[in-house]
């Protein structure tokens, strides 16, 4: 039997090669197939360049850098950076586009809310995307780095307990104080805006207040939630600022935001702060500062505080400074009823009995 090659015709060689170059390319762009986006949540990590107790390093990726995930292998993930490095990186330094884009909401959401106070970080912290240590997190703010305040929250402190008092109030059985389950150790935890704009969630104690040391000295072991410049005044040939301090119990958790609030002017008689103005009440965040003019008093500041009364209702109090004088700047329709004094109300008695009498 005798066997013959046929050959193909020229068109039919060149589509063939030309599907095997598409298929070959493909297989190609498999090995390199983007999975998903992830971000460097770690200060900074080493990429390798394969997993193994032994590696060269193949790169370095930064806290907020964007990396494409190429593959995955248990506790390590192989990425590509914005400038072609590829590298195997540890799970745990990175986070998904999820967290990312809930910083970024917060940040837009943030925008415009009014600063209730500047504070320093004490230590290198994480940006959270809600209150709780143990919530999800991108950015790491360095010590030092200047905060705006906005925002109040609380969250518990994973694995932490308050053993209740042993105390036995009174017409109770002691017994059954002893069975009391303990309570969950609450947080006080701070929104707050970094020196990048960007907004998130920071434990309280990790923030220092930027309130000035001739009005913190004035705390009376209360602290100090947030601080506002009321106006400045003239003493000496230099501006003085004048303060309106929100003071609150120095312990986290509490169910309101501040218990008091402070007014401090400056004695340009004495040059030293002087106490103008304090009430107490249940207030929630956040305070406003403005100016107003109020006719024949002129331009004065003034300051607006939300206040929770018994049933939870929120409302709102103006005041104004002219300065050393604080007073409640009442609304068209706000204004309280005047109590009328006792001597005038016994006038008029004795006018209506006399009356009677004719």
């Amino acid at each position: 039997m005798k066997f013959s090659l046929t050959f193909l015709p020229q068109s039919s060689a060149l589509a063939l090669c030309l599907i095997s170059a598409i298929f070959f390319s493909a297989c190609n762009r498999g090995r390199g197939r983007v999975l998903e986006i992830a971000y460097v949540s770690g200060v900074q990590a080493n990429l390798r360049d394969h997993v193994a107790a032994v590696y060269e390093k193949a790169g370095v990726v930064k806290n907020g850098e964007r990396v494409e995930v190429l593959d995955h292998d248990r506790r390590f993930v192989k990425v590509r950076t914005a400038t072609g490095v590829t590298g195997w990186v540890e799970q745990r330094y990175l986070v998904g586009q999820d967290v990312f884009d809930q910083i970024q909401k917060l940040t837009a959401d943030n925008r415009n809310d009014p600063v209730q106070a500047q504070g320093t970080t004490r230590n290198d912290t994480n940006l959270h995307v809600e209150p709780g240590r143990d919530t999800e997190h991108l950015y790491q703010i360095s010590a030092g780095e200047k905060l705006s305040l906005l925002k109040r929250g609380t969250a518990e402190k994973p694995g932490a307990v308050a053993t209740p008092s042993r105390s036995a109030t009174p017409g109770s059985n002691p017994q059954n104080n002893d069975k009391k389950q303990p309570v969950p150790v609450i947080e006080d935890w701070w929104l707050v805006r970094d020196s990048h704009d960007r907004v998130g969630w920071v434990l309280g104690r990790m923030i220092d207040l930027d309130i000035p040391l001739d009005v913190a000295q004035y705390a009376e072991g209360q602290r100090i939630v947030a601080f506002f410049v009321l106006n400045q005044v003239q003493d000496a040939g230099k501006k003085v600022a004048q303060y309106l301090t929100v003071v609150t119990e120095p312990k986290d958790g509490l169910p309101f935001d501040f218990n008091q609030i402070r007014v401090f002017t400056w004695n340009v008689k004495r040059h030293r702060y002087e106490t103008a103005y304090r009430e107490r009440m249940e207030g929630v965040l956040p305070v406003t500062v403005a100016q107003e003019n109020f006719d024949k008093e002129g331009l004065l500041p003034v300051f607006s505080i939300r206040v929770k009364d018994d049933n939870g209702n929120v409302t709102e109090r103006k005041y104004k400074l002219n300065t050393p004088i604080v007073r409640r700047a009442y609304r068209p329709g706000e204004e309280p009823v005047r109590n009328v004094s006792r001597k005038a109300v016994s006038k008029k008695a004795v006018s209506r009995k006399a009356k009677r009498k004719l």
